[in-house]
């Protein structure tokens, strides 16, 4: 049977996530500050993004992601693999947004793949110091 700390870990990892997904989606983006820790990495370059610091992909998020004016995460199943005060994390994705042209016409997008993420557990939580996204499908 599972032990209490470890159970605990992975409902707080689950709601990490969570966390993550809900900041990206409601462009609320000083929520991120609570999911990374400052010297995080994140690569997004698998859908057309950048890879860098945390401080600078941030930057890059508040001002390429409001060209969607609506965004929603669907996080599926989570792999959480626990060492001690670190952890690997797999989360399943769906990603349907819209976009609006000029013309008015909404024009939805959507992708889904995997977030891949290197987690170590810090004196305010658990928080993600590598994320890696993947895109298996497009649409």
């Amino acid at each position: 049977m599972p032990d209490l700390r470890r159970l605990s870990d992975r409902m707080e990892i689950a709601d990490l996530i969570t966390s993550y997904t809900r900041a990206v989606d409601t462009g609320e983006w000083d929520r991120l500050d609570a999911v990374f820790t400052a010297d995080a990495w994140i690569d997004y370059t698998a859908s057309g993004g950048i890879r860098g610091g945390f401080p600078e992909v941030k930057a890059w998020l508040a001002e390429v992601l409001p060209r969607f004016v609506r965004r929603q995460h669907l996080i599926g199943q989570l792999e959480v693999v626990l060492d001690g005060d670190a952890a690997t994390v797999t989360a399943y994705f769906a990603n349907p947004m819209v976009s609006v042209g000029e013309d008015g016409a909404e024009r939805p997008f959507a992708c889904g793949g995997l977030y891949h993420h290197r987690l170590v557990r810090t004196g305010a939580g658990w928080r993600s110091r590598r994320l890696v996204q993947e895109i298996v499908w497009t649409r």
